[in-house]
C-alpha cells in the first residue's frame, strides 16, 4: 500500500501519557505500511497518587501529540471530565480516517471526539465490565457515543454485554493488553540458592486494597501444611490492616512489603517467584477488567493462581490455576498440591510464556487494533 493510501489514525489515550505501559503497542501499530499513526495524550496525569508527565515521541514513525486538558480530576466522576480545548484544531489538520479512543464511552472526552471527528469513523476501546446506569448526564453521553461508534474493541466478554446493553449493535472485536517481552522474559537460569529454596513463594504485585483479596492469601497460608511465603510489592490504603493481619497470623517472618517499581524492578521480582497470585473479589463495584499482572508474571515464566472474578480465568488460560473468589481453604489446598510437585509449576509456567506469545504481544494487540480501524474505516481486514 502506498504512502498516500495510508489509513490516517488518531487515536486519544490518556492510558498512554508516559513512553512507558500503554505507549508501547504504539510502536508496533506505528510500524505497519497500512496506517498512518496520531497519537493524543495529557500533558499531565494523575491516578492513584502519583503523576504522569506527557512526553514526546521517540519513534519517528509515531507523531505523538501533547496537548494539556482540562477538568483533569473534577468531581465524584474522576477521570471521565476530562477533554482537550485544541482537539478542534488538531482534526482539522490531520483529517483522520479513524478516530480511536481508549476511553470509556460515558467520558466527556469521547463525547468530544464524537462530536468533532468530522468524517471519521469511530472506534471504541472499553474495559467496564459492570453494568450499571450512570447518573446524568453520562448515561445521556454514553446513548449519544455508542449510536455513532463503528467499531468496539473489548477487554472481555463482561465489557462486551455492558456495551450491548446500552444499546450498541456493531461489531466487537475482543483485545487484550500488550506485555513488553524487552522487559518481562523468563530468567535464563534459575539461581543455585533459588533452586534450594525452601517452600513456595508466591507474589503479589498491585494496589493495596480489600477488593485484591490478599487477606484470602494470608489466611490460606496460615491453613496450608507447608511453608508458603508472600512477597507483595505495591502501595494502597490496605495496608496497615494487612501488616496488622499479618501479625495476628504469626506470619511476620514469612510476608514481605515492598513499593512500587520501575517494570524492570516489577520484572525482576516476578521472576524471584514460584507463583503469582491475583485473588480479586467481585464487589458491586469491582469486577476485574483484565488483571495485566497475569500476563507481565505469565511473560516471565511465572504461573499464575487467580481467582474466578471478571475476566481472570479467560486471561490466565493454561498458564497457572483457578480458584473459588474468598475461598482460603480452596487455595491453600492448592498450594499445597503445587508446593509438592515442582514439575507441574514448571509445566505451567512454560505454558503460561505460550499463552503471552500467542494472545499478548504488542504485535498482536496492534494487529487487532489496525484491524477494527481498517474495517470501520470500510477497508476490510488486515
Amino acid at each position: 500500500m502506498s504512502r498516500q493510501a495510508r489509513l490516517k489514525i488518531l487515536s486519544i489515550a490518556h492510558p498512554a501519557v508516559s513512553s512507558e505501559g500503554g505507549r508501547l503497542r504504539y510502536h508496533s501499530l506505528a510500524a505497519r505500511d497500512d496506517v498512518d499513526v496520531h497519537l493524543v495524550v495529557p500533558a499531565v496525569w494523575k491516578e492513584f497518587g502519583r503523576s504522569f508527565v506527557g512526553t514526546p515521541s521517540d519513534d519517528p514513525a509515531l507523531k505523538i501529540h501533547v496537548l494539556p486538558i482540562r477538568l483533569p480530576r473534577a468531581g465524584p466522576m474522576g477521570w471521565y471530565l476530562h477533554f482537550y480545548p485544541g482537539l478542534r484544531r488538531l482534526i482539522r489538520e490531520i483529517d483522520p480516517d479513524v478516530v480511536h479512543l481508549w476511553e470509556e464511552p460515558w467520558s466527556v472526552v469521547a463525547l468530544q471526539a464524537r462530536v468533532l471527528k468530522g468524517r471519521a469513523a469511530l472506534v471504541m476501546e472499553v474495559d467496564q465490565n459492570i453494568l450499571k446506569r450512570l447518573p446524568p448526564p453520562f448515561e445521556a453521553i454514553r446513548k449519544q457515543v455508542l449510536q455513532h461508534t463503528d467499531h468496539v474493541l473489548s477487554r472481555s466478554p463482561d465489557a462486551t454485554a455492558v456495551v450491548r446493553a446500552r444499546g450498541y449493535r456493531g461489531p466487537v472485536t475482543p483485545i487484550g493488553y500488550g506485555v513488553d517481552l524487552t522487559s518481562f522474559f523468563p530468567a535464563p537460569d534459575m539461581p543455585v540458592a533459588e533452586s534450594m529454596r525452601s517452600g513456595l513463594r508466591i507474589g503479589y504485585v498491585g494496589r493495596l486494597i480489600e477488593e485484591k483479596g490478599l487477606d484470602d492469601a494470608l489466611d490460606a497460608m496460615a491453613r496450608a501444611a507447608v511453608p508458603v511465603s508472600l512477597a507483595i510489592m505495591g502501595e494502597g490504603p490496605h495496608e496497615d490492616r494487612l501488616r496488622q493481619r499479618v501479625t495476628e497470623l504469626g506470619l511476620g517472618e514469612r510476608v514481605s512489603f515492598q513499593g512500587w517499581g520501575t517494570p524492570a524492578e516489577v520484572a525482576s521480582f516476578m521472576r524471584s517467584l514460584d507463583i503469582m497470585v491475583l485473588l480479586t473479589r467481585t464487589t458491586k463495584s469491582v469486577r476485574e477488567q483484565f488483571g495485566r499482572v497475569i500476563v507481565e508474571a505469565q511473560a516471565c515464566g511465572i504461573p499464575v493462581i487467580g481467582s474466578e472474578c471478571g475476566a481472570i480465568p479467560s486471561v490466565v488460560g493454561d498458564g497457572g490455576w483457578i480458584v473459588p473468589e474468598r475461598d482460603p481453604g480452596a487455595l491453600a489446598k492448592l498450594l499445597e498440591q503445587v508446593a509438592d510437585d515442582p514439575a507441574l509449576r514448571s509445566a505451567r509456567g512454560t505454558a503460561a510464556r505460550h499463552n503471552v506469545e500467542a494472545r499478548f504481544t504488542y504485535e498482536a494487540v496492534s494487529h487487532v487494533l489496525a484491524s477494527a480501524c481498517l474495517a470501520a474505516a470500510g477497508r476490510g481486514q488486515s
